[in-house]
């Protein structure tokens, strides 16, 4: 039987020449065949051709790589689509959590940096917070609650973000989809435990908004409108309309940051018939970090509910007072429309199927407003009280039985000062101006000509709902520009914020509708 036996011998090549100074060979590898005794050389190559058969060999593998992860990286991206229209930012996220949260984060990858450095330094100078705190909040009581499905698609922005080398993770986008309820409601208890009553005045008055029925709309079926009070240097980042498809629940469509999976300042419409807003509940004092995170029950309660009843129920089970908000709920399968005032202990809930509901982040609930507020129901000067007069008067006298999509887009741009009974650019009218307003906003603790107010709008009826169609606008609902170097020059003391905001542009109401 024949059998070979192989002897590499030590190489001497042009890299390693003999140690008395001779030419280097080539190394020889010799062979040999018991049966019978033949000897065989062979001769192994030099560097040279080394190096090119390595060289070879690593393109090879660099191309495979390159191909997989093209491949890999369009096989997340599958259908989503990103479109810039008229300041808003339209993305469609369709597929797993995982595959969503990737779409999400690549697609809007510099947008979501941006968001985080500005809210990096806004937070810290307005909370003196910085960033590794809300980190740590994010990690010690929010991550561990989050469903295993939206840590999979937090999990995919992260993903999406490092293909596109934004390096966070998702404890930053964490904290960044909870920052109204860490910054407004967490940090605030915290100060309250140490000295009560110093963390007063934090939970942000956030939007005007209405939702009408019956005999209060022009075809008896639902109408519903918000906008989005807050300070501009964050406001001007709430320009994404985010056009979702999960794997499991209903169709989504619905404005909010870069990076958050849920709305946020929260108008959304369904697939199913489902419409939500909400308004802040002025100068609530409670959180509960044992609970549910508030974002995640927003997601979820868009996602999931079927019914209002669903969405009371998904709202209020685990309830942490994060963000405790007023929220308008229509149901267009049955023409029915609640108010659900959600505290931290206590909540309330009014429905019917003929009403107009308002929110102007008053709460109206008098225990709640006792037990969880300090919220004075009294002072007709404060925003939420000028702001509902007007509400009152505006959505459920003047134009009873005449709200539709237009007259929705005049709520939300409406200046009438009801305190004054004339127009004005101020605290007290639906499109807020804090920055034109001497006397800025007390009971939020906002100074005079505090860059804030109604940074955009929305409004959508039953008809376009049934289409998963809704009407935007970017900016001023009253289409009024805000100039930064006009308004630093004047206010100087508020220069900090031109690092971030320089001007906030009011573009024109846009349609927006979500892919069949």
């Amino acid at each position: 039987m024949q059998y070979t036996r192989t002897i590499e011998a030590t190489a001497m090549t042009e890299d390693n020449p003999d140690d008395d100074g001779r030419q280097p060979r080539q190394a020889v590898l010799w062979q040999w065949y018991e049966e019978p005794y033949n000897w065989i050389t062979f001769m192994l190559p030099t560097k040279s051709l080394i190096m090119k058969c390595q060289l070879l060999v690593l393109s090879v593998l660099l191309c495979t790589f390159l191909s997989c992860n093209t491949a890999t990286k369009t096989n997340r991206l599958g259908n989503a689509t990103r479109e810039n229209k008229n300041g808003w930012i339209y993305v469609h996220l369709q597929g797993s959590p995982e595959d969503i949260g990737y779409q999400h984060g690549y697609l809007l990858s510099n947008e979501i940096d941006t968001t985080v450095q500005m809210l990096q330094y806004f937070l810290q100078h307005e909370t003196g917070k910085d960033w590794n705190f809300y980190r740590r909040a994010a990690a010690n009581f929010l991550w561990p609650k989050l469903d295993a499905e939206y840590k999979a698609e937090i999990n995919g922005i992260v993903d999406g973000l490092k293909a596109n080398n934004k390096n966070y993770d998702s404890l930053d986008i964490t904290a960044l989809n909870a920052m109204e309820e860490l910054a407004y409601y967490y940090v605030p208890s915290l100060q309250n435990a140490q000295q009560p009553h110093s963390g007063d005045n934090k939970a942000p008055g956030n939007c005007s908004a209405f939702i009408a029925t019956g005999s209060y709309t022009k075809d008896g079926k639902i109408v519903i409108g918000h906008n989005n009070w807050t300070s501009y240097i964050v406001g001007q980042h709430w320009n994404v309309i985010a056009d979702i498809v999960p794997q499991k629940g209903n169709h989504i469509l619905m404005d909010c940051m870069p990076g958050f999976i849920h709305s946020g300042d929260d108008f959304l419409i369904t697939d199913n018939g489902i419409l939500i807003t909400e308004t802040t509940i002025t100068q609530f004092n409670l959180f509960d970090s044992t609970g549910i995170p508030e974002f995640m029950r927003a997601r979820k309660a868009a996602q999931y509910s079927n019914s209002i009843d669903d969405v009371i129920r998904i709202f209020t089970e685990g309830n942490n007072g994060g963000y405790a908000n007023d929220w308008l709920i229509g149901d267009t399968k049955t023409n029915e429309v609640a108010k659900l005032e959600l505290g931290l202990k206590l909540h309330r809930v009014w429905r019917s199927k003929d009403t107009a509901m308002i929110g102007s982040n008053f709460a109206s609930d008098p225990e709640l407003i006792k037990q969880e507020t300090t919220f004075i129901t009294s002072d007709s000067t404060t925003s939420p009280n000028a702001r509902k007069k007007r509400m009152e008067q505006l959505v459920l006298v003047d134009l009873k039985g005449k709200i539709d999509l237009e007259t929705g887009k005049q709520i939300e741009g409406d200046h009438v000062d009801a305190l004054q009974g004339k127009n004005a650019n101020n605290r007290c009218v639906i499109c807020g101006h804090i920055d034109e307003d001497i006397k800025g906003c007390p009971e939020w603790s906002l100074p005079a000509y505090y860059p804030m107010g109604a940074v955009q709008g929305k409004v959508t009826t039953a008809a376009l709902a049934a289409n998963m169609q809704l009407w935007a606008h970017m900016g001023h609902p009253c289409g009024e520009d805000f100039v930064g170097d006009t308004f630093y020059k004047v206010h100087p003391e508020f220069a900090w914020m031109g690092k971030y905001l320089t001007n906030m542009k009011a573009y024109p109401w846009t349609m927006f509708e979500a892919k069949k």
